[in-house]
């Protein structure tokens, strides 16, 4: 039993008191007496604290707290004699010792008790406060006699009848029901839009550097980024993914309620920083979008000795912002958030430089960011986190062709189980042996076991949602991976892979016009956004649109063999759209004993010219070599025509996959 069961007890009996009459109060008190975490219970008693001031700030000091602490207000309201001194003790009281349980700080449990005590004091105080200063109640209508004297050339005493009275109160109340139920059912009270507005979404843009040189921009970006993984792990909030507030980046950018409406957020984070030597300076803003209103702003200026140092502020103003959007934080939430992932400083600077560089898909910028990444693991061989970004560069180049899956998938799977030896609480590792499962292993049991862990520690991961729905497609689970398909794009909408994905997802539902639609969006925001085009091409030969998909087929396979000869053109001009399908296929086939081709991509061309032996001769192929796009062999509908093969009948049997 806990030290402060008793405590909790006395609560109890005030929140039963208070059910459906103060019910800002009644919904922080209800969070309180529910758990048992004393961080929890610290937090929700803050909270409660923060709904009675913010409320006496209006009643009694006539204005909106708006966004000034806690302590200023109680001084003011100390200072006007608007509360009794007894009151403000407890209130103070409160204040100081909660803070322990919201921030990233140690605490002593037996400092529970007094924050309890105090709020039970402050809560009986209030309820008073509620009926005697502000909840004037009437007498009931069958005492009232009430006597209205008019003033001039006529003074009469009239007395206004029971059945006079009630008539009166019966009117007003049908007009006040009228319009409540209006006001309601517009949304301008209650309903949707009061929803909406309680909504704890929120999006971090791109953090400007003001640093005089572009060479620490890597470093600043890093900062805002893992301030938004912090955000990220926390199930309460919905927080967009860094691909989509990119597109904010710099001043020419909208204003902060266009951003907020087009990425569908209520709360925007704005930040600047500065790095200089070992110092470090960073600002960061908490904009609640629409009352336009600074609901919390800090300024940090440290010298950074150690990777802790960054570590610890990156945490604090993660937990912060939690904390204005009133965001309950689990006990494991928090020790994710509190994570140090290095201690050494060299190590963390060039890991950041790593990941900059690896998000840029050329094969220089890969190379760079190993180059950095081997910097980081010199100075700390344990850094988790630098393995795991290792293991997705070999899978890009994998992904991408720059290696066969022969060279490049051990290399992967070698980085990804270090990671996971080191660190196994990484929403990324499991998140990439999700992904290694679904295209190279094809182990559809551990596949999704890692992308629920994955999910589970970052439950806004966008695109681990959005590869689980492929997964889910794949075992032909539709519904659900719409599901996911959907929560992605919520996370993210402007990414262009995310929409590729969607586009995919699409086509093994049949909906080939919402495939051409969405795979433009993607290919609008990058034109060279494989999947995008994959979808499009496809769904446009489905649809018959064959003058379309040629120049869709052109320009994915020129990006992806450039220097490489094609047939498209020759074989148009010999037999039309299936000729520059086959002519292409023919002649990559013949550069494929010299260069790597992957086989999925002929046995498409093969397939949709109506070449079914070469189709299945490439698809065997691309089993042999753990070709990453074999999975969707069965479900994909431009291979409905090879369902009667038995070759490949056989071939999705060794998969363990079905076909209809």
């Amino acid at each position: 039993m806990a030290i402060w069961s008793a405590e909790i007890k006395e609560l109890e009996k005030l929140y039963e008191s208070i059910k459906g009459q103060l019910l800002d109060l009644e919904k922080e008190l209800e969070q309180l007496i529910q758990t048992t975490d004393a961080n929890v219970i610290m937090l929700y008693s803050r909270r409660c604290l923060e709904v009675i001031i913010s409320d006496l700030c209006e009643c009694e000091l006539k204005r909106d707290r708006g966004t000034e602490p806690l302590k200023g207000v109680i001084d003011k309201l100390n200072k006007e004699k608007k509360v009794p001194s007894h009151i403000i003790t407890s209130m103070h009281g409160l204040n100081d010792l909660s803070t322990y349980g919201t921030h990233p700080k140690d605490f002593d449990p037996e400092q529970v008790k007094p924050v309890l005590n105090n709020l039970d004091v402050i809560i009986k105080w209030y309820l008073k406060y509620k009926d005697n200063g502000i909840d004037i109640k009437a007498k009931p209508a069958e005492d009232i006699r009430q006597e209205i004297q008019i003033t001039g050339d006529v003074k009469k005493d009239i007395t206004i009848s029971r059945k006079r009275l009630a008539g009166i109160l019966g009117g007003l109340i049908a007009i006040i029901a009228s319009v409540f139920a209006v006001l309601y059912f517009s949304n301008i009270i209650g309903g949707g839009k009061q929803a909406k507005e309680l909504e704890k979404s929120i999006a971090v843009l791109p953090f400007i550097n003001d640093s005089p040189s572009d060479s620490t921009t890597y470093f600043i970006d890093g900062v805002m980024e893992e301030i938004l993984t912090d955000l990220q792990t926390i199930n309460d909030i919905r927080v967009i993914s860094r691909t989509s507030v990119e597109q904010f980046r710099g001043p020419a950018k909208p204003t902060t309620p266009e951003i907020a409406k087009k990425l569908g957020v209520n709360y925007i984070v704005e930040g600047s920083g500065q790095k200089y030597g070992n110092k470090f300076r960073l600002r960061v803003q908490l904009i609640r979008v629409d009352k336009e209103s600074h609901l919390w702003a800090k300024s940090y200026e440290k010298e950074i000795n150690n990777a802790k140092d960054i570590f610890s502020i990156q945490s604090e103003i993660a937990q912060a912002i939690a904390t204005q959007l009133e965001a309950a934080i689990t006990p494991v939430e928090k020790q994710l958030i509190e994570k140090t992932h290095t201690t050494n400083l060299e190590a963390y600077d060039a890991y950041l430089k790593g990941e900059f560089y690896r998000k840029i898909w050329t094969q220089n910028d890969l190379e760079t960011a190993m180059k950095y990444y081997k910097i980081a693991l010199d100075k700390d061989p344990e850094y988790a986190l630098v393995y795991s970004g290792i293991a997705y560069v070999w899978m890009i180049y994998t992904g991408i062709g720059f290696l066969s899956p022969s060279e490049g998938q051990p290399k992967e799977y070698a980085a990804l189980m270090t990671a996971q030896k080191l660190d196994s609480t990484l929403a990324e590792v499991h998140y990439g042996l999700a992904i290694y499962n679904l295209w190279t292993e094809l182990d559809w049991k551990n596949c999704e076991e890692e992308f629920q862990k994955a999910l589970k520690i970052n439950p806004n991961y966008a695109e681990a949602h959005a590869y689980y729905s492929q997964f889910l497609n794949i075992m032909e689970r539709y519904e659900e991976a719409m599901k996911q398909i959907e929560l992605a794009l919520k996370l993210d909408p402007y990414d262009p892979e995310i929409k590729g994905v969607y586009g995919l997802d699409l086509l093994f539902v049949h909906r080939y016009d919402d495939a051409i639609a969405v795979s433009r969006e993607a290919l609008k925001i990058d034109p060279n956004q494989s999947l995008g085009l994959m979808a499009l091409m496809f769904a446009l030969h489905l649809t018959g649109r064959y003058d379309e998909a040629l120049e869709s087929w052109k320009t994915a396979y020129y990006i992806s063999y450039p220097g490489f000869i094609h047939g498209f053109d020759e074989g148009y001009a010999k037999a039309g759209y299936i000729g520059a399908l086959r002519l292409e296929a023919d002649t990559l086939a013949a550069q494929s004993k010299t260069a790597y081709i992957n086989p999925m991509d002929l046995a498409y061309l093969y397939v949709l010219s109506g070449n079914k032996e070469r189709a299945l001769d490439y698809l065997e192929q691309a089993f042999e070599v753990h070709d990453q796009n074999r999975n969707i062999v069965s479900s994909l509908p431009i291979f409905d025509s090879l369902h009667n093969e038995p070759r490949y009948q056989v071939l999705c049997k060794k998969m363990n996959l079905t076909y209809k």
